[in-house]
């Protein structure tokens, strides 16, 4: 029986391309009020997770149910209309002379790249309001290929937002941002972790200096098998991450924020 709090509901999930196990199994499920980060080294399987969250593929077996819906047995645009994504690959695919504010706006009629549509008034200021919210208000009147890698990832935020979504997915938004940039991304999501009308949100990322406070879960990917889930003061451990990336690291907290460093070991970084 679907229980309306369970947003995603993955049991046994496995996924092979070419031969190759990239994910699986899995068993995970996100709940409506969980903010969760999925971390795990290059080639640990975040991006095919996410995909099947975000109702973009199949699951070679097991059973995926996304909002309700099982995913094989439903029309899967309709569940994409139902969730918000900011990645590398959708960035790759908006048009370098798009407006900031039709970007946004467009995101409520499923499409990308204004033509000759005309858009509601109250479409208008909902993109408006989304993108303050995000400190990107003033880049609205920009175009899309003049705006800095930070600001492109506001951006997408924004839109992703836009649809009012259920579920939020985040694939490595901190991704090829310097050190400003980041610190302003941790802060935009650590206010939109903390608002209760937020949608649920998944976040995959490399590293655990990204993940904003306020984030509840964590979930810990190693080729492609679960290496932990769970609440994320008991996922995220030295023990933990130094079997994920195999290597002994060290995982320090200071005011919400995780740090963490590979162990000197007699006098030298010492790799599993």
């Amino acid at each position: 029986m679907f229980d309306p709090d369970t947003l995603l509901d993955f049991r046994d999930v496995t996924v092979v391309r070419g031969g190759t196990t990239l994910v699986g199994p899995v068993t995970w499920q996100v709940e409506l009020d969980e903010r969760w980060v999925i971390i795990g080294p290059n080639g640990a399987g975040k991006t095919t997770l996410l995909n099947l969250a975000a109702a973009q593929s199949f699951p070679t077996a097991g059973s995926v149910v996304i909002l309700g819906e099982k995913v094989g047995k439903t029309d899967m645009r309709d569940l994409r209309a139902m969730i918000g994504i900011s990645s590398s690959a959708l960035a790759a695919r908006v048009p370098a002379d798009e407006i900031v504010a039709d970007l946004v706006i467009s995101a409520g009629y499923a499409i990308m790249g204004r033509w000759r549509e005309t858009y509601e008034e109250t479409d208008y200021e909902q993109a408006i309001s989304i993108l303050e919210l995000l400190g990107a208000l003033h880049l609205k009147d920009r175009t899309f290929g003049t705006l800095s890698e930070g600001e492109k990832k506001r951006v997408l935020i924004a839109r992703a937002l836009m649809i009012n979504p259920e579920l939020l997915l985040l694939d490595e938004p901190g991704a090829g941002l310097d050190l400003g940039g980041r610190e302003d991304l941790v802060g935009y999501l650590t206010e939109l972790a903390a608002d209760p009308d937020a949608p649920a949100t998944v976040m995959i990322t490399h590293h655990v200096e990204e993940i904003p406070p306020g984030f509840t879960h964590a979930l810990l990917l190693d080729e492609g098998e679960v290496v932990a889930q769970g609440f994320i003061d008991d996922v995220l451990t030295s023990e933990n991450l130094s079997k994920t990336f195999h290597q002994p690291i060290e995982l320090s907290k200071l005011d919400g924020r995780y740090f963490a460093r590979r162990l000197r070991v007699g006098g030298r970084h010492k790799r599993q």
